[in-house]
């Protein structure tokens, strides 16, 4: 399902246009909950997120996405954690507005979607990080404080991959750098911070690294009452967090309850008293049923799962994804009719087709298009407006299949210049809201030249706007078709330079004064937009 992007450094709320109908909640969904409170002039503003006697989804590895995110908070969380994130591919990824899903995206290089949100978990979402370095956090708490209610440093992961990377559990053997990254977030963000723990092979030594971690100013702590090498099947210590809740004055968050504890809403109770906690955190009763956040009781498996697609297929959530959420819903039903044609889905669609919900996949997929087209129309017509009648134009794309290795317009241009004793090529890039795509001008002699078809990357942008400017002008761009000519030639001797003095080679990498005005934002870089 296609999604469109519109880079932006702006909150959601001041930069998405609500120029469509909203998509209802599944059926039994809660309003959405956000404190607020009353200012003397009547005013409401957004309280800073309370810990204190809620109900929180805990962050689960591929289970606390966007659309499990939502669902439980339709069915009465009061705090959902993403998934945990780790730093360094965060600060890969760039922000931006996907305006068809009307979602805030951060986007990695490769084109996936490492988090996606929205407006109606804003206030209500924490996000989880995974960092060993207190700088790196918190370059990455300010790259989504703004689209968040709070951040979290995760600091009982046992697994191998977040150890062995210093972060997760093997933090708790670090009490010094646990300091520096909860002490650098709190001076460094607005919003609260909290953290995730694993308790100590001693009730001392895991209520003084607590109170500890409490100097630090944190938020809230949560407390997975298990060792780190202890499992879902090893008992709680109820009687560690009943401790630590007494020992600080901070909300502590009691998590671990689900195998013991936690089979309907009732025993969220139970196991908030026999902890002493604020607030309790669930993980895998919640990823087995979301519907435990009710008041009212289970919902049927069936129900939970269809209302769980419907946020999947309405926020274009990666059918892996689905399928692997659903599958830890289904449990034992895995083997079942319906367990075997959800493991045989290889699609979204498939999946809904799987669960009688075809009609709903299309309706939505129908509304997706509808909203794509109404926006590339937009697009169109800006673009026409924004026409400058002094550039000259063609219809040309870049295919380096048509010239020889190492051998493109741009370089033919650059020569062309030198020759001629004009400056260097000036490159003026711009990526369009919509699709993604770049355009270039290139200005040459004061004449700016450019394509009107668009290219998927910038490089091949400037090519094409090069390619449009050695037409104009009659001169060779370096065609295979067009024979030897003097660029290719020198390039020929400088190879052979090459492969004779490999030790000493140069850079052959073209020389360029480029002037990129991009509109994607990326977490060092805050640079202008195309007019929108």
């Amino acid at each position: 399902m296609a999604a469109s992007h519109v880079a932006a450094a702006a909150p959601p709320d001041d930069a998405v246009k609500r120029r469509f109908p909203r998509f209802p909640p599944p059926p039994g969904a809660a309003a959405e909950p956000r404190e607020e409170a009353s200012t003397a002039t009547g005013m409401t503003v957004n309280t800073p997120l309370c810990f204190r006697g809620k109900k929180i989804l805990a962050p689960m590895v591929r289970v606390g996405t966007l659309p499990m995110r939502l669902l439980a908070l339709d069915y009465g969380a009061d705090i959902v954690y993403c998934e945990e994130l780790i730093d360094i591919k965060m600060l890969q990824c760039k922000r931006v507005i996907n305006e068809v899903l009307e979602t805030v995206d951060f986007i990695a290089p490769n084109e996936r979607v490492v988090f996606r949100t929205c407006e109606r978990e804003r206030h209500r979402v924490v996000f989880q990080m995974g960092s060993a370095d207190a700088e790196r956090a918190l370059a990455v708490a300010k790259l989504v404080e703004s689209d968040v209610a709070g951040i979290d440093i995760n600091m009982g992961c046992p697994k191998e991959y977040s150890t062995k990377a210093s972060m997760g559990a093997a933090l708790l053997s670090d009490p010094d750098k646990i300091e520096s990254i909860l002490t650098t977030l709190v001076k460094g963000i607005c919003k609260p911070v909290t953290c995730k723990i694993r308790i100590l092979p001693s009730v001392e030594d895991t209520v003084n690294l607590v109170k500890r971690i409490e100097k630090t100013g944190i938020a809230a702590i949560a407390v997975h009452g298990r060792k780190k090498e202890e499992r879902p099947q090893h008992p709680v210590h109820c009687d560690v967090i009943k401790a630590i809740s007494e020992a600080v004055s901070i909300p502590v968050i009691a998590n671990g309850g689900s195998h013991d504890f936690i089979k309907e809403y009732m025993d969220i109770e139970t196991f908030q008293k026999a902890t002493a906690a604020s607030s309790v955190m669930i993980a895998r009763a919640a990823m087995w049923n979301p519907s435990i956040f009710r008041k009212e009781g289970l919902f049927p498996l069936k129900e939970v799962m269809q209302d769980y697609i419907k946020y999947a297929v309405r926020y274009d959530n990666h059918y892996t994804n689905t399928k692997y959420c659903l599958c830890q819903m289904l449990r034992e039903q895995l083997e079942t009719t319906q367990g075997k044609k959800l493991h045989a889905a290889q699609s979204t669609q498939e999946i809904c087709e799987a669960f009688e919900m075809a009609d709903f996949y299309e309706e939505t997929t129908a509304i997706f298009e509808a909203k794509k087209t109404s926006l590339e129309t937009e697009t169109q017509d800006e673009d026409d407006q924004m026409e400058d009648p002094d550039v000259i134009k063609m219809a040309v794309r870049f295919d380096k299949r048509e010239y020889p290795p190492q051998i493109t317009p741009k370089m033919y241009l650059l020569e062309w210049c030198r020759k001629e004793k004009h400056p260097q090529p000036v490159y003026e890039t711009v990526q369009r809201p919509l699709d993604r795509l770049f355009c270039s001008v290139v200005t040459v002699a004061e004449q700016k030249y450019r394509s009107t078809l668009w290219d998927k990357s910038k490089k091949l942008a400037e090519q094409a706007a090069a390619i449009v400017c050695l037409r104009t002008l009659g001169v060779p761009e370096g065609k295979l078709c067009e024979g030897e000519t003097h660029l290719i030639n020198k390039r020929k001797r400088e190879d052979r330079e090459c492969l004779n003095n490999r030790d000493h080679g140069e850079d052959l990498s073209e020389p360029s004064h480029k002037k990129a005005n991009f509109i994607a934002e990326t977490s060092d870089m805050n640079v202008p937009k195309m007019p929108r």
